[in-house]
């Protein structure tokens, strides 16, 4: 079946899409094939396992750990939107997304990538209450406002893909069908539209914005007051021991925030193909490898809870 269906005013119209993938050598194919069976391997174990030890273990039933379990969903949620096809790929060689394939794909990996958006700014809200509002930590986090602050994460995640699903693909494609990404991603769809793109970059852009303004904004705010907080103190134990709990969620926002940044606050102009690859590569497959790393390794009551439930093994209350 062609791939292509002629329209009107002697345009045609794309059914399917052709993913370039990583790389235009074939005998790399299977390399990266293990490289990311490996590491999606690794985000699967690491996030799930999180999740289920925040369930088990109630030493991990506090507020920072409710949504740390919510990040760990989000990660493992917006990587399986792309790594399993992208490893399905490079194993089969064949490359063909259909057009619906490709605008639910889409609508989900930003439907995840802007809920955690969401997800790591509360996280710092918290952090901000738990040091500088310590007594009134429990009554301010609540179980109500938690569950309300995720969800306003998920619906705000849900709101963004749909406008930048519908955005993106309100456009004419024409003449080519090839997508040189490893998938469908809007800047790379963008450059196949044969319509004027301007509106769709400027919602792109201002939706981007306010969403990255909002997020800055609380953060910094949020760090701001903790490093206040922290340089008041007079013990250089409990200064250390503070620090170190809000340092794995920078380490997250610095990843999370930087390669998104770098990604989609620019215009479609400077859009670079090999560059995207990688960064698009960083933030789908290996900052959700990292993150339940970064806070097992850095967060002694998450080791000292993983540790209590391999003793308990194999029963879990």
């Amino acid at each position: 079946m062609s791939n292509m269906e002629r329209g009107g005013d002697n345009q045609t119209s794309i059914s399917e899409f052709l993913l370039l993938g990583l790389t235009d050598h074939p005998k790399l194919n299977f390399i990266f094939f293990g490289i990311i069976l490996l590491m999606y391997f690794v985000t699967i174990i690491g996030n799930l396992g999180m999740i289920i030890l925040i369930c088990c273990s109630s030493k991990l039933h506090s507020p920072m750990y409710f949504f740390l379990g919510n990040l760990s969903f989000s990660d493992l949620c917006y990587s399986s939107v792309i790594t399993p096809k992208l490893m399905a790929n490079l194993y089969s060689g064949q490359r063909v997304i259909s057009f619906k394939g490709c605008a639910t794909q889409l609508f989900f990996f930003a439907m995840f990538v802007g809920s955690e958006c969401f997800i790591v700014t509360i996280m710092s809200y918290d952090r901000y209450v738990a040091i500088c509002n310590p007594l009134l930590y429990a009554v301010i986090m609540s179980k109500s406002l938690r569950v309300k602050l995720v969800g306003a994460a998920y619906s705000g995640g849900i709101l963004t893909s749909i406008i930048h699903t519908c955005g993106t693909f309100s456009m004419t494609f024409c003449d080519s069908n090839k997508v040189n990404h490893f998938f469908c991603d809007i800047p790379p769809l963008l450059n196949l539209s044969c319509t004027d793109t301007f509106i769709s970059e400027l919602f792109m852009y201002l939706l981007s914005s306010i969403l990255g303004g909002l997020s800055a904004t609380v953060i910094m705010f949020s760090y701001t007051k903790i490093i206040s907080a922290i340089l008041k103190m007079k013990s250089p134990e409990g200064r250390q021991k503070t620090f170190s709990t809000c340092s794995s969620h920078l380490l997250v926002v610095a990843l999370f925030f930087g390669t998104a940044i770098f990604e989609y606050a620019r215009p479609i102009a400077r859009y670079s193909v090999q560059k995207d690859k990688i960064i698009s590569f960083v933030y789908t497959v290996v900052i959700p490898m990292l993150n339940p790393i970064i806070y097992s390794l850095r967060n002694a009551h998450v080791k000292d809870a993983f540790t209590g439930a391999l003793n308990k093994m194999p029963s879990c209350k």
